[in-house]
């Protein structure tokens, strides 16, 4: 099976504050309306900032599948919803999987709030009893491995912490690998549950949280909204689909990664225009192929003004014409899961053939220099679309989807 294979797409699975199913984040993102609300921890007695896109426990409860509460973490609770969608969708049987079918699925921070409720519960009750089941609920690759288990897939199976690109980096390497023959099928993307007193807490200090709205790319932006969910996709080899007899959703046709290999925290446009072009490079297109971009768009003041300059470098004078939004006012910035979010957003553009609106803009930023899709969401015309994703520690991923050839 060693070679070259096309990889599609036939299984998409998330939750997020948009809700349980990745037609609802789609839908979401597509008509502007944002899962954010008001979040308030009694733990945080000073707290600044009270708002973030986080999966309530009714939501989640209603929707649990597969789930062992004295083993697992949200976390973990959150892939199994997401991937429980994508399998179903895609049409495996018990029976489908095996030693070449992988699990790839990324997060940044792993089981946040079991380390932060056994960790709260020791040092304010000096030494008060721990679950003595945290190691396996907090270790960042509980969830690929709880995909793993449940499901049978026995081959390779790997969990991509790089932050924010974590998901984005999950699901190229599971192309690239599904590409190569290494695997036949993988169930692939990210999971982020950090929406957790210590993790919101920590990330107020940073400061690059906004308290009142996330507002990207707009002059007036102010910082991001924290959010949390996760994202599936199921992919395999365009060969093993038709075999099946599968509806194919889209294609995954290029992958580019890069390291800033600079600052820890901020941005370098060099590096994010590196992984753009990689990505399209490897699509065997150019970048005038490109119909959409679901941007990064974080709505930090140094990241949105990197970002739109790396897309400049990238995109040439085609870029002001160029549909390009950031969706992280609609689900948050879900950390490790955003790329998996967002990938499932930019192929719903893609099926849809609309640009989704990037909410909250309100005043052009001349640093910034371009203004994105606003108010609506704007048909687009395109094959292709791109979705960006840059972590803390200088680490780019770009990737391309395509609508399937007709």
């Amino acid at each position: 099976m060693m070679g070259s294979h096309r990889v599609v797409i036939t299984g998409l699975g998330a939750l997020s504050a948009c809700g349980a199913g990745a037609e609802d984040l789609w839908r979401a993102a597509r008509d502007g309306v944002t899962g954010v609300a008001t979040c308030d921890f009694e733990r945080i007695p000073d707290q600044k900032v009270g708002h973030a896109a986080f999966v309530s426990d009714d939501m989640l409860a209603e929707h649990a599948v597969h789930v062992r509460p004295r083993m697992q973490d949200r976390v973990s609770k959150f892939a199994l919803v997401a991937a429980e969608e994508a399998v179903q969708q895609a049409g495996f049987g018990a029976d489908d999987f095996g030693e070449d079918f992988g699990v790839i699925v990324g997060s940044g921070f792993g089981g946040a709030q079991t380390l932060d409720e056994n960790y709260w519960r020791f040092y304010r009750s000096e030494g008060e009893r721990m679950d003595p089941l945290c190691i396996p609920k907090i270790m960042t690759n509980a969830a690929a491995s709880w995909i793993s288990m449940t499901w049978g897939a026995t081959g390779p199976v790997y969990c991509n912490s790089t932050a924010c690109s974590s998901a984005g980096q999950s699901i190229g390497l599971a192309y690239q690998m599904v590409k190569a023959g290494i695997m036949r099928a993988c169930i692939t993307g990210g999971t982020e549950a950090c929406v957790v007193p210590g993790v919101f807490r920590a990330w107020e200090f940073l400061r690059v949280l906004s308290a009142d709205a996330c507002r990207p790319f707009s002059r007036d932006r102010n910082g991001m909204v924290l959010g949390e969910g996760a994202g599936i996709l199921v992919i395999e080899t365009l060969e093993n689909a038709r075999a099946r007899g599968a509806t194919v959703l889209a294609e995954i046709v290029g992958y580019g990664t890069s390291s800033d290999a600079g600052d820890l925290l901020r941005p370098d446009p060099v590096g994010a225009a590196a992984s753009m072009s990689k990505a399209i490079a490897d699509a065997g297109v150019t970048a005038a192929d490109i119909g959409y971009v679901n941007a990064h768009g974080t709505a930090t003041v140094a990241n949105d003004v990197s970002e739109a300059e790396a897309m400049r470098r990238v995109f040439g004078d085609d870029f002001n014409a160029l549909a390009v939004s950031s969706t992280k006012p609609v689900h948050g910035h879900a950390l490790g899961a955003a790329g998996a979010l967002e990938s499932i957003v930019s192929i719903g553009a893609l099926r849809d053939q609309l640009a989704p609106p990037n909410l909250n803009f309100s005043e052009f930023d001349p640093k910034v220099g371009f203004e994105p899709v606003v108010g609506s969401a704007r048909p687009i015309k395109t094959r292709f679309s791109l979705s960006n994703s840059f972590a803390f520690g200088g680490i780019n991923a770009s990737l391309v989807f395509a609508l399937p050839e007709s």
